[in-house]
């Protein structure tokens, strides 16, 4: 069999699921054939931090909405439920396939994050691949959208054939990280304002006095309404200063992504790019 033949039948199979109520009908989804590699979302901080039960519920998600196969979860601190004695653990099922593919369950790429899980994949006894974070993706900035019309800040997508008044006139992204990591999540919140018709600022979450001035900016240019849009999913550390920061400048907040079904769509995706380089490398 050649090489092409092998990554061929090692991929997932493409299909799309009979029609269902929601925002995501028709949505295509990745079948994972029996002995692939094991899709294992890496989480930064601990198993009992905040916010942690966020990944399980995504790798849930990513199983039944996707792959049909169950997800794992590695977390990067601590011992509890840690990722490397979680790949140590694992067994290749193929002798030309990796045993699994980690993905960074990070809205933007992490350097800390993307080493850490380069570093474990390295590691490991087995052939491991690591992939890319989440975003940035179109789907980040949908993600974003629905979040904000969860919570009465904005008019839904015409998709969920929702009717909400809009109340911001303008939107703040706050992201984990630092500036590198904002201008990465530019493009959703570019893609955020073509959806929503106003204007939207990135600032880190870590600069309280950043996302103050992104605000003032906002009103000084006649924006009555500011709303802040957390670009996270709610396990990171940041996801602390959410409070302080709405507080600070006065605005309305949207919820962090969670288990947004587009992160378990964006998680099966990586999975399938990483996979398919490896094989074809």
């Amino acid at each position: 069999m050649s090489p092409e033949s092998q990554a061929s039948e090692a991929l997932p199979s493409r299909r799309r699921r009979a029609p269902r109520g929601g925002r995501h009908r028709g949505d295509e989804s990745f079948l994972l054939p029996p002995g692939s590699p094991a899709l294992v979302l890496a989480v930064p901080g601990p198993a009992r931090s905040a916010g942690a039960g966020i990944a399980a519920e995504i790798a849930r998600l990513v199983e039944l909405e996707h792959t049909g196969q169950p997800a794992l979860v590695g977390h990067l601190q601590g011992e509890e439920s840690a990722l490397g004695p979680l790949l140590a653990g694992l067994r290749q099922q193929r002798p030309d396939e990796p045993a699994a593919v980690v993905v960074p369950l990070t809205t933007v790429p992490d350097p800390g994050v993307d080493g850490a899980v380069r570093h474990l994949a390295a590691s490991a006894q087995v052939p491991v691949v690591a992939a890319e974070a989440l975003g940035p993706h179109p789907l980040i900035a949908e993600a974003l959208h629905d979040r904000l019309a969860d919570a009465g800040l904005a008019r839904a997508d015409r998709v969920r054939m929702m009717t909400m008044v809009t109340e911001a006139g303008g939107v703040v992204v706050v992201t984990p990280g630092d500036y590198a990591a904002a201008q990465q999540a530019e493009v959703s919140s570019v893609l955020l304002a073509s959806r929503l018709a106003c204007p939207v600022f990135t600032t880190p979450l870590r600069d309280e006095a950043a996302t103050r001035r992104a605000a003032d900016q906002l009103r000084a240019s006649g924006v009555t309404n500011v709303a802040i849009a957390p670009h996270l999913i709610g396990h990171e550390p940041e996801a602390e200063l959410l409070g302080p920061a709405t507080g600070a400048i006065g605005a309305g907040c949207a919820a962090p992504l969670g288990a947004h079904p587009a992160l378990a769509r964006l998680a099966a995706l990586r999975y399938t790019e990483a996979l398919a380089g490896a094989l074809s490398g």
